[in-house]
């Protein structure tokens, strides 16, 4: 056999597609013909640029002995412990020079060879075919089998798949495949994410026996006024359809209309079916339902739905995006058990398996193409291959490849163009053809603010006044966009400490028709397991261009744990609603298609945080949009001067697919009878004691009025506090127009207050501590006086706090912060929030007694910041110490100073001391989502105003 040796590369900075791989087709998981996955190791050599190595490594026989192993799917910058290149992280500038199609010199080239044999039960070479099947290679890969070139291809994040039945042999075949990391793909792939070569998905050899299913449509359409569902499968190769549960038995191509249970994501009936031809028996899994957009309105089984959905790049921590099914269902299982109703696929059709996840426990779902060319921004979209007509062939095989692919999961009601592409004839050529192609499905694109080619009015980050503008159709835009329903397709930007404001924005979806709800922006952060820095974020593998933790913008952490902000949302979107009326609960069905048969609802009062016993509610099967007043299933108890309230919980009444009995959905909570004013604490007075002053429990320095100790307890502070280490929401992008509070309050140097003693005096029945509390060089100041009392037992402290000058921004907090010793303060118990609570992101805050230990206060976010403060506190305990307030405070404690938080960069650079940092906060300053968003909404600021408030400190019970 002859074999070129040539070291021709031009193929890598063709704006073509690809050359060689077969028509798109419709995925599915298995069937009765044979298949050989080649996921495992390979050897692997790694090459700088694209030209280095001839492909001589392709022919049979080649020796690559002393080559290194990597595991397939994989990506190799993360294998080989740095030996191999490194990760690198963008938003959106491209990480090469912009002279599209052409990519640097410099490209990473890794060369995959595997060896394999037939299974011993593999039909006989000749009895049929066989197709090689790639499902992810980034960016472009060049294939050949036994020496004979298949093919190459762009499209990171999409099938390919290639004839190779004549090339195989029964033992010893080689599969040789060239991967280049940069290619003219890598114009069309500038997603918000790190830059990831390798075959990060399945590789897979498929048996084609003769008579073989082809490519096949599953339409399943749902009559919601008669109750009959409408099948028809279009298939390539003739064949029958059965569903056994319907009584189904047709031929491929023949309609069939029988009753049947919908689909939805609330509802997710499918029906077992299978397609069976000459050759292969394909197993089908059919969900029947109808997508249309209808009085303005998108409509499933004739009922307008609305959207609590998530972004979901593709993501473990260790792994990249090469993700196994469990990691697919850990998110699909986590995404229902909060509530999560949808997620758009950003920025890429995922794995195939995940979209089957989606129809199996029910989430709606926006099929994104992979597309995206951000990066021209940054030359206002001069040479945008969207608008270039030398591309479209390449964005039409993108678009063909992902509905192709997916197109009979019914998950699926959106096929979404791509995203942050600009503008362009391209888009256009995509829309009209899978307008063409698929007509059960409505098409998105972000970009199109005109709705030229889309059927919805799509928007990123829109405000709240901007949105509530919308839904009262007062935004204007073209005739077409003003008839079309609105989504908010990303918003709540879930970088570090937040989303804040989601209550409110669900507040105007629900209060508006035309607003059918959004996308919080994004499912999880994409930080990379590091063994010095914990979870690494851009700028931490060295690269030339990054964009910092940007990356890290989600709702769980990189190792999948829930974030304050999921448990937030999950709150906030939860489909039963639970408010008090007199002597009565008020239970609402939020649900767009499902009754609340399927739940039970527990019903406790609480006096002072703590449970007296449950009772069961008895709460109707309310329809959708439904509600009822039910009685209280027992009269309160008396509190004797304690707060009393009662808590109702809407739990799973049976085990369901994704969580277990008494997995709680909804929750609901009012106050019956406050807690009676907090103890006056007054009647002892104070005595010197050298150069001590001592005052009930008290004892201070006699010349700074500072408290030193409660109780023999000593205690560092307290003293005023304003300063939180900024949140990334704090800090704002660069790229905002309106006011980034994180960068004003330190240029303000609210960051390093200096504390000035005006006077201490010891008079009749309490201590007062005079201070003036200011940033160096600025004339602003709160003027703020510490007034101690007490009984004897009990120890008061009145803090009242006037603002001096012009402040022209609002305080990051305001509050007192002490110290008490770590070695005898290891865990709190307090009545109040059970999590992370801020003024805009305190729906989920439930209001009882709680206790954890001083660590698992903190909130793990990637790059440490504010986090942590436990809202609508009454009382605390820790370190020996009975802490009460009046009003409700914030409460948070930590093994670190605000100060050493925020000079942190990563968890690791965090070392607890000998003093654990108690801040007992009036007011905290909102968080907001302004690192890709609106700032706080100005309800929650937390204004320069004059203030007071009061705890008691007592030895704890």
């Amino acid at each position: 056999m002859s074999f070129r040796t040539t070291r021709t590369v031009d193929y890598v900075e063709d704006v073509a597609p690809g050359a060689g791989a077969l028509a798109p087709r419709a995925w599915y998981a298995a069937s009765d013909a044979k298949s050989l996955s080649l996921n495992g190791d390979w050897r692997f050599r790694l090459s700088a640029t694209a030209d280095a190595e001839d492909d001589s490594f392709a022919a049979e026989g080649y020796d690559a002995g002393d080559w290194a192993e990597v595991t397939v799917p994989g990506h190799w910058v993360l294998q080989g412990d740095g030996a191999f290149g490194a990760p690198i992280y963008t938003n959106h500038l491209y990480p090469f020079p912009v002279d599209p199609p052409h990519v640097p010199t410099e490209n990473p080239t890794g060369d995959h060879l595997r060896v394999f044999d037939l299974p011993d039960d593999w039909p006989a070479l000749g009895d049929g075919d066989a197709v090689l099947r790639f499902d992810g290679v980034e960016s472009c890969a060049r294939i050949w089998l036994n020496g004979t070139e298949l093919g190459e291809f762009k499209g990171s994040r999409l099938p390919h798949e290639f004839t190779v039945g004549a090339l195989l042999k029964p033992a010893g075949n080689v599969l040789a495949v060239r991967v280049h990391q940069w290619s003219a793909g890598s114009y069309l792939e500038d997603q918000d994410q790190w830059w990831l070569p390798g075959i990060f998905r399945d590789v897979t050899l498929l048996h084609r026996p003769v008579g073989a299913a082809g490519d096949f449509f599953v339409h399943a359409s749902y009559d919601h006024t008669t109750g009959e569902g409408t099948l028809r499968v279009d298939s390539d190769v003739d064949g029958r359809v059965s569903v056994p549960a319907l009584d189904i038995d047709v031929a491929t191509g023949e309609p069939v209309t029988v009753a049947v249970e919908p689909w939805s994501a609330e509802t997710p009936k499918l029906y077992d079916g299978e397609l069976v031809t000459a050759g292969e028996r394909v197993p089908l899994r059919i969900g029947f339902r109808t997508v249309v957009l209808a009085d303005g309105l998108i409509k499933v089984n004739g009922r307008a739905i609305l959207f609590k959905g998530v972004n979901r790049h593709e993501w473990h921590p260790e792994r990249g995006r090469a993700l196994d099914l469990e990691t697919m269902r850990e998110d699909v299982l986590l995404m229902k058990r909060h509530n999560l109703n949808a997620v758009r696929t950003s920025h890429y059709p995922p794995h195939p398996a995940f979209l089957d996840l989606c129809d199996e426990y029910g989430l709606w779902v926006i099929d994104e193409c992979d597309l995206e060319t951000h990066g021209f921004t940054e030359q206002r979209w001069r040479d945008n291959p969207v608008d270039d007509e030398r591309w479209t062939p390449a964005l039409l095989d993108r678009a063909a490849r992902m509905v192709e692919r997916d197109k009979n999961h019914p998950s699926i009601v959106f096929w979404s163009l791509g995203n942050e592409a600009g503008t362009g004839r391209g888009l256009t050529a995509m829309a009209e053809w899978i307008h063409g192609r698929d007509t059960s499905r409505l098409v998105h694109y972000e970009g199109d603010w005109n709705c030229r080619d889309t059927d919805v009015y799509s928007r990123m980050y829109a405000s709240h006044a901007e949105v509530e503008r919308i839904g009262q159709h007062l935004d204007g835009g073209t005739g077409k966009r003003r008839e079309l329903p609105f989504i908010q397709c990303e918003y709540g930007h879930a970088m570090g400490n937040g989303p804040g404001g989601i209550a409110d924005y669900q507040q105007i979806f629900e209060r508006h028709d035309r607003l059918q709800g959004g996308f919080i922006w994004e499912w999880i952060d994409h930080g990379v397991r590091h063994p010095e820095l914990g979870f690494a974020y851009g700028g931490d593998f060295g690269e030339e261009l990054h964009d910092g933790n940007f990356v890290c913008d989600g709702l769980v952490f990189p190792d999948r744990r829930p974030s304050p902000g999921l448990v937030e949302y999950k709150k906030v979107i939860e489909p039963v609603r639970i408010e008090g009326a007199d002597g009565a609960v008020r239970v609402t069905n939020a649900y767009d298609f499902a009754d609340l048969s399927h739940l039970e609802f527990e019903f406790a009062y609480q006096v002072d945080g703590g449970s007296t016993g449950a009772h069961t509610l008895a709460v109707p099967p309310l329809a959708p949009g439904e509600s009822a007043e039910v009685k209280l299933p027992a009269a309160a108890p008396d509190g004797d001067g304690a707060e009393v309230g009662w808590t109702v919980r809407a739990l799973l009444a049976a085990d369901s697919p994704w969580a277990g009995r008494g997995h709680e959905v909804a929750w609901g909570q009012r106050t019956v009878a406050p807690r009676a004013p907090l103890a006056t604490a007054t009647g002892a007075e104070p005595t010197a004691d050298g150069d001590l002053i001592v005052l009930g429990p008290g004892t201070f320095d006699a010349s700074t009025g500072a408290l030193l100790s409660v109780g023999g307890l000593d205690v560092t502070g307290p003293r005023l506090d304003v300063w939180r280490a900024p949140t990334d929401n704090d800090d704002g992008a660069s790229w905002q127009d309106d006011a980034r509070w994180g960068v004003l309050w330190r240029q303000l140097g609210l960051h390093r207050m200096r504390h000035r003693l005006d006077g201490v005096a010891a008079e009749a029945g309490s201590l007062t501590v005079r201070t003036r509390v200011a940033p160096a060089a600025r004339d602003v100041a709160l003027r703020t006086v510490y007034r101690w009392t007490s009984d004897g037992e009990r120890l008061r402290l009145t803090v009242s706090v006037t603002p001096e000058g012009d402040w022209k921004v609002p305080l990051p907090r305001l509050g007192v912060r002490l110290g008490l010793p770590a070695a005898v303060t290891g865990s709190a118990t307090w009545f109040g929030s059970g999590g992370e609570a801020y003024p805009d992101t305190r729906a989920a805050a439930k209001l009882l007694r709680w206790d954890a230990g001083i660590e698992e206060l903190q909130t793990p976010y990637v790059r440490p910041q504010e986090n942590g403060a436990r809202s609508d506190v009454r009382w605390a305990e820790l370190g020996g110490l009975r802490i009460e307030g009046e009003p409700e405070f914030w409460f948070s404690a930590r093994p670190w100073t605000s100060e050493q938080l925020d000079a942190a960069r990563h968890l690791t650079d965090l070392v607890p001391g000998d003093t654990v940092w108690v801040n007992l906060d009036h007011g905290q300053h909102g968080i907001g989502s302004q690192s890709c968003g609106p700032g706080p909404l100005p309800q929650y600021f937390l204004k320069a105003e004059p203030a007071e408030f009061s705890f008691v400190f007592a030895p704890a019970r």
